[in-house]
């Protein structure tokens, strides 16, 4: 594993597992939060330009599609938030229905929760087990 694919496990991981455990601590907080983010239209335009700007950094350090799990995980995450804030930016209103009512946000907010935490786990696992290899 590369010390870039190491270095974003650690950034992306660390990030989904505190981002996991604050939503998980304040559940009706964050649900009435993305629930408003999303209905806000310019709110969704300032995310967008914020996701945007994280997808594009992450997909032009870190397209890489070959060398373990963990490497092409990383590219992934990359592309889902480039994806994630240009359907921002191009379809707030889809992006609302997609993630409030397609995607059950508010029923499976543990599931989503949960997903999350697994994902900064494994990825914090994975870049400190290959950082003892070397």
């Amino acid at each position: 594993m590369s010390e870039r694919t190491r270095f974003l496990s650690k950034l992306i991981g660390f990030y989904c597992i505190i981002a996991a455990l604050s939503m998980a601590a304040h559940r009706d907080l964050t649900v009435e939060t993305v629930s408003a983010l999303l209905h806000d239209q310019p709110v969704l335009m300032l995310l967008g330009f914020i996701t945007v700007a994280a997808g594009l950094a992450l997909v032009l350090t870190h397209n890489i599609w070959s060398g373990g799990a963990q490497t092409i995980i990383v590219t992934v995450i990359g592309w889902i938030t480039l994806l994630k804030g240009l359907l921002f930016w191009f379809a707030p209103l889809t992006a609302a229905d997609l993630y409030l009512h397609q995607l059950h946000y508010v029923q499976l907010f543990y599931f989503y929760d949960a997903i999350s935490l697994v994902i900064g786990v494994y990825l914090i696992t994975g870049a400190y087990r290959s950082a003892r290899r070397l």
